[in-house]
């Protein structure tokens, strides 16, 4: 072991006079309390390191012992269902005590051979099933394998012998160093969107499996309440929820709540496929630095399983707060917003590490990263936000005029984007919907024409504006109210399937091609705003379930039959 004596203490900076060799990134333990920290700079017999932990009471001259190793997290089946700290540490070990035995059901033999990251095992139960797994950098002949049933936490599960004829033993636990990318076989394409279940998301502004998203938006534009939607609704197998610096009554809410949430799949505890890892903003800011490294090292562990990972990254901006005080601390020259320098390579570290993968097991994975940032006053210009936007490729921007007018999700659709939208056609299409891309596009060419409108409107009055303008107008209303608009706390419309959105699609598609016809027959825009269908297609949403996509078909006939009635009394009249 390395070891170093204090000789000036910051906050959560420390100084100190090396003895022997230390290696940047190493776990160190600091002070008589042995403080969990981190090398962050060497210089001849100089060591900087940050702690992770409350420094108070330490002094010059207290040791500094180095572990050898990386700064690295115990990875395992115990992750699922409880609640951790930014270094992976349980909180609520009183409340859930780890369980004697878990039961284990071997998948390989005595004298096969496997590659790394093999999984040698499963943990059979009623929900996400895991897999035990060789480490990525161990590969070898089974020696060993335990029998199926119970087996107890620290149990040997399996041996190995390696090429060089060393012997190694496989528990249920890894550990990983949290700064470093888990391998993979391969990345996959990007060409499979994951589905939120959030209309204004999955057809306009779709993320992929695998890919990354931002949601930057001021106080109170919705994110943690957006967060937690995609949370509980998104078709992935394991959800892991970081607060990385938020403030405690938030943090605490999302912790009150995610206990209590009913897994819409499955009927069971949200939590029994969720990791939560608290780090709030009166929490050490070392601590919260580190809190999203863990949490992207979890998800790829996961992922390695052959599972379907979402990661909610809650915020972003806090995070990089933490890494200004440090910066600030270590006295380095400060950048944009006194932001350090190296703000958008840290960044890029971060979301680069989603990816849809083939595994070193030969399984289909994926992690998917949904960053919230919060700019101050909703301003996007601001270097969080703007490094951001060159990591990730799908943009979801709240804003706070939609939100202050009780307008859920809040995401404008003028601000946001998906740069992998395109992609999706065929995905859409082997699900019903062929037009998919072309009726994407359509919708945000109204929603574009009534921004201009709009501001046209303000001058000389909507009355005043030509009648096919009116309508124009009238047919991007129909799009946000009966659209667009979703609420989270609906029991029937808080989540949407692909098979429903299509369908909804097709009827306002359909109503705005027809309310064209009319006005091209000679109906007033007053009579097409005044239809009594119109008012059934903006409530279409709250009034059509799931189990009801029948009514769809019946409500567009319907519609069809107004339509052609308007236009028929309006040919008449002339």
């Amino acid at each position: 072991m390395s070891d170093a004596v204090i000789r000036w203490v910051g906050g959560p900076v420390v100084y100190a006079t090396v003895t022997s060799a230390f290696r940047i990134g190493e776990a160190i333990e600091v002070g008589p309390h042995r403080r969990p920290g981190e090398v962050i700079r060497l210089k001849d017999d100089e060591l900087v390191g940050q702690v992770y932990e409350d420094t108070t009471g330490m002094r010059p001259g207290d040791s500094v012992r180095g572990t050898g190793a990386a700064m690295s997290v115990r990875l395992g089946p115990h992750l699922l269902g409880h609640i951790f700290d930014g270094l992976l540490r349980p909180l609520d070990a009183g409340e859930k005590p780890a369980p004697a035995t878990i039961a284990f059901r071997p998948l390989v033999r005595q004298g096969d051979t496997l590659t790394a990251g093999a999984a040698i095992g499963d943990l059979p139960g009623d929900g996400v099933v895991q897999s035990v797994l060789l480490p990525p950098d161990l590969a070898g002949t089974v020696e060993t394998i335990a029998a199926a049933g119970p087996q107890p936490l620290d149990a040997i599960l399996c041996t190995v012998r390696t090429a060089s004829g060393d012997v190694a033993d496989i528990g249920f636990f890894q550990t990983w160093a949290i700064r470093k990318a888990r391998p993979v076989r391969r990345r996959l394409p990007a060409d499979e969107p994951m589905v939120t279940g959030q209309r204004i998301l999955d057809t306009l502004f779709p993320v992929s499996r695998g890919g990354q998203a931002a949601i930057p938006g001021g106080f109170g534009t919705g994110k943690t309440v957006l967060q937690e939607t995609l949370a509980k609704w998104c078709d992935a197998d394991v959800i892991v929820y970081v607060g990385c610096g938020e403030r405690g009554n938030e943090m605490a809410e999302v912790l009150r709540e995610f206990p209590k949430l009913a897994d819409p799949r499955t009927g069971r505890g949200l939590m029994e496929r969720t990791v939560i890892i608290a780090n709030t903003s009166n929490m050490p800011v070392a601590a919260r630095e580190a809190s999203i490294y863990t949490a992207v090292t979890v998800g790829e562990y996961f992922r390695d399983q052959g599972l379907h990972v979402a990661l909610m990254a809650d915020s972003t901006s806090r995070w990089a707060e933490a890494l200004r005080e440090v910066s600030g601390r270590l006295g380095e020259l400060p950048g944009e917003a006194a932001y350090p320098a190296y703000l958008g390579s840290r960044l890029a570290e971060f979301y680069e590490r989603a990816a849809r993968v083939r595994t070193l097991g030969d399984k289909d994975g994926s992690l998917t990263i949904i960053g919230a940032v919060s700019p101050p006053a909703g301003d996007f210009s601001e270097p969080v936000t703007s490094h951001t936007k060159r990591y990730v490729r799908c943009f979801w921007g709240l804003d706070r005029e939609r939100a202050q007018a009780r307008f859920y999700p809040a995401i404008h659709p003028l601000q946001s984007y998906s740069e992998n939208a395109g992609r999706f056609a065929a995905w859409w299409a082997a699900r019903g919907n062929s037009q998919w891309q072309p009726h994407r596009e359509k919708l945000l060419s109204l929603l574009e024409a009534q921004a201009d409108l709009e501001r046209m409107a303000r001058i000389v009055g909507k009355d005043s504006l030509p009648p096919a303008q009116q309508v124009t107008l009238l047919c991007a209303e129909l799009i946000n109210e009966a659209f667009l608009r979703q609420s989270a706390f609906s029991e029937v419309d808080r989540y949407c399937s692909p098979q429903r959105q299509t369908a909804m699609l097709t009827i306002i598609l359909d109503f705005i091609d027809q309310a064209q016809a009319a006005l091209e027959r000679g109906a007033p825009p007053q009579a097409i705003a005044a239809l009594d269908i119109l008012r059934r297609v903006q409530r279409m949403g709250e009034e059509i379930g799931e189990d009801q996509l029948e009514k769809f078909t019946e409500l567009r006939t319907a519609l069809q039959a107004a339509m052609t009635a308007l236009g028929k009394a309006a040919s008449d009249a002339a």
